[in-house]
């Protein structure tokens, strides 16, 4: 043990703990069912596992945004690592956003890797041990963008059908945020 540091003790991991985070991922806040704001807690549910799935592809793609940032290399690394940042940059202020929201309806934003390893529709890429070539990089960046913009669009449909206007606002502005993304990262490729 380090000197200063207090032992942190280990959580009790039970299969009954595993069980019923498979089946409800999300917690909600102590004053969920206290409020009102005219969408049921059936519908602020359905939004709320939403934009945790959205809220987890959008962190994937900005860690391995990021992770192309540090890694390019070759003939093309000043224009990219340049434009990945920019993008990393815009990200990662949009995911205080998302979390935000998932917070207004009342029900806790999902904050770690194994959150948002679960609950990705995009595969991590490694950085360490390897990084592919600056073509496959923005290959995995369109299709991580593409990616962000189906969950975004299915997120921006629940909310509609529940009547909640902000989220359908922020899931239509992050549409058009990553649908540009991947245009311009596509056009690279032509």
């Amino acid at each position: 043990m380090i000197e200063g540091r207090t032992p942190v003790a280990k959580a009790k991991n039970t299969k009954s703990d595993k069980t019923a985070s498979a089946r409800s991922p999300l917690t909600p806040t102590a004053s969920s069912q206290a409020i009102d704001i005219g969408i049921s807690a059936g519908d602020r549910k359905k939004i709320a596992e939403g934009l945790s799935r959205f809220l987890s592809d959008s962190f994937t793609l900005y860690l391995k945004t990021h992770n192309f940032h540090w890694n390019i290399t070759g003939p093309m690394f000043n224009s990219l690592h340049v434009m990945f940042e920019g993008q990393y940059t815009e990200q990662w202020n949009a995911l205080d956003e998302t979390a935000e929201r998932i917070r207004a309806v009342g029900f806790n934003a999902p904050g770690s890797y194994a959150e948002f390893i679960r609950l990705s529709s995009i595969p991590e890429e490694p950085g360490l041990t390897e990084a592919p070539d600056w073509k496959e990089m923005v290959r995995q960046l369109v299709t991580g963008n593409e990616a962000v913009a189906r969950t975004a669009r299915k997120v921006l449909k629940t909310a509609d059908e529940a009547g909640d206007d902000p989220t359908v606002d922020l899931m239509t502005q992050r549409l058009q945020t990553h649908e540009k993304y991947a245009w311009m990262l596509r056009s690279l490729l032509e």
